[in-house]
């Protein structure tokens, strides 16, 4: 098992700032990079749009969450991705930001990323390449490896 406190293998970089990714934040983009498929049970995907949170629910149990900022009619600023811990490793943030990502194509709106597991993913998946807004892209690279 991996020391939470070890400096993480990914960095990321804004146009504001650069830096590494918590213990966490490599976890899921582990297993974005790993296994780009659904998660093998079913969940449902509520946004919940007092709150700004895309939730993945399981059982009437909130299992996972994509939060944004809404930057203008048309564009959201995704923000974090999470999982708990026993949910994690199971497809869950693939599936959570495959979803959102086609909910707001078929809105027409675009994002900003700041959320360096939804970019990782995006690399992975240049189909959702499109929906990124030229303007204001957020988090320009997640995947740099550190010495």
């Amino acid at each position: 098992m991996t020391d939470p406190t070890e400096t993480t293998r990914y960095a990321f970089k804004s146009p504001d700032e650069e830096g590494t990714l918590s213990h966490d934040q490599a976890v899921l983009i582990d297993k974005v990079i790993d296994d780009p498929h659904a998660p093998g049970f079913d969940f449902q995907v509520v946004n919940d749009e007092k709150l700004a949170i895309y939730n993945a629910i399981v059982a009437g149990r909130e299992v996972a969450g994509l939060t944004y900022n809404v930057a203008r009619d048309d564009r959201l600023v995704l923000l974090a991705t999470s999982v708990i811990p026993e949910y994690r490793k199971r497809g869950i943030a693939t599936a959570l930001i495959r979803h959102v990502l086609n909910d707001l194509r078929v809105q027409g709106k675009t994002v900003t990323i700041m959320c360096p597991i939804v970019r990782t993913f995006i690399e992975r998946n240049p189909e959702y390449a499109g929906l990124i807004d030229p303007e204001h892209p957020g988090v320009t690279e997640s995947r740099t490896h550190l010495p």
